[in-house]
């Protein structure tokens, strides 16, 4: 099996190959400029492998949730991709990949979501597959749930930029914290190969971003009451 993966919501911009279980992949901090990098990425990516486009089986994606503009991207250049070549294509969860790039076996991921809020899952990864221990929701990072049990890696953004209000309320809980840990195409392309290769991909125009929240922006009344 050969496919591509495509990770764009956070500020890091991340392709990745899978050629028959072996792994290419390529990352840069993109800022907002991830439209700008993503095809010339998977393009030289391409080239490294000797593959096309066309001889891929399937396109996968961060599907979210994460930055608005960035899983737009993702989705539109998974569905752009697929649609040309005729090919299947599966969104993968931006927390489940955090998860899976974080190397623990319980992993409390919180994503800076901006607006004063973080996107939180919590997985435990069991038989080699991750399982939903917390749904994914978008709160206040003083709102977290709490999982069962103790030894839970916390990673992700919302670690650092919220630590203050978010580490005290989880203290006990917690192994350690890794604020750095994000997510990436390569742990998009691990989650998505035993999917795939069980059939769950899907048609590109049933392909959508997986935003929890609608709102992108705090009116001047919210921005006021939040300082």
């Amino acid at each position: 099996m050969k496919f591509a993966a495509i990770e764009t919501a956070t500020e890091w911009c991340s392709v990745a190959l899978w050629n028959e279980g072996e792994i290419f992949s390529l990352e840069r901090r993109a800022g907002n400029r991830q439209g700008e990098f993503v095809l010339p990425m998977l393009e030289q990516l391409l080239a490294r492998t000797g593959l096309i486009v066309a001889r891929l089986d399937a396109i996968a994606y961060g599907a979210g949730p994460g930055a608005f503009t960035g899983l737009r991207i993702a989705c539109g250049v998974a569905q752009g991709l697929a649609f040309g070549a005729d090919l299947p294509v599966i969104g993968i969860s931006t927390l489940e990949a955090t998860a899976e790039e974080s190397g623990a076996s319980r992993a409390l991921v919180a994503l800076d979501a901006r607006m004063h809020e973080v996107y939180y899952s919590a997985f435990e990864k069991r038989a080699d597959r991750w399982m939903t221990v917390l749904p994914e929701k978008c709160v206040a990072p003083d709102e977290v749930d709490l999982p069962p049990g103790d030894g839970w890696l916390a990673c992700g953004s919302g670690f650092a930029v919220y630590a203050e209000r978010i580490q005290p309320r989880l203290k006990g809980s917690l192994s350690r914290i890794a604020p750095d840990v994000r997510p990436s195409a390569h742990a998009v392309a691990v989650l998505a190969a035993p999917r795939l290769k069980a059939g769950e991909g899907m048609d590109a125009s049933q392909a959508t971003p997986h935003y929890i929240r609608d709102k992108i922006a705090l009116t001047t009344a919210e921005q006021g009451r939040r300082k």
